[in-house]
């Protein structure tokens, strides 16, 4: 005997699928991954036009809060803010002054 499938329940599956797919093995949506490797630790490689979104901007920032590249010009945690998206607004702490080109400055010491 040949058992038929209301249009409910294959529906119902379908999405099931579907669901399980976009929210990954975690359970969770999936991350956007995005490598900072070439980046990070290298001196200065790049600057905000060399990145696709400022979501990838801001995770090499997070990578290398000394910011060598320059992205984060004014200092206040984010990344190159005028590209477009995904964006990440969660700013990254940065407790040192750093100059124009985004190295940090490091006050004199004292003589003894």
């Amino acid at each position: 005997m040949r058992e038929f499938r209301t249009p409910v329940a294959v529906l119902a599956a379908i999405a099931a699928v579907t669901l399980l797919t976009a929210c990954g093995a975690e359970g969770g949506p999936q991350e956007r991954a995005f490598d900072v490797a070439p980046y990070v630790h290298q001196g200065h490689v790049a600057d905000c036009e060399a990145f696709g979104s400022q979501a990838d901007a801001q995770a090499v920032l997070r990578a290398d809060a000394l910011d060598p590249n320059g992205l984060d010009r004014d200092g206040d945690g984010i990344a190159c803010p005028d590209l477009g998206g995904p964006k990440d607004r969660k700013p990254v702490h940065r407790d040192f002054m750093t100059d124009v080109d985004g190295a940090p400055v490091i006050e004199p010491k004292e003589a003894p």
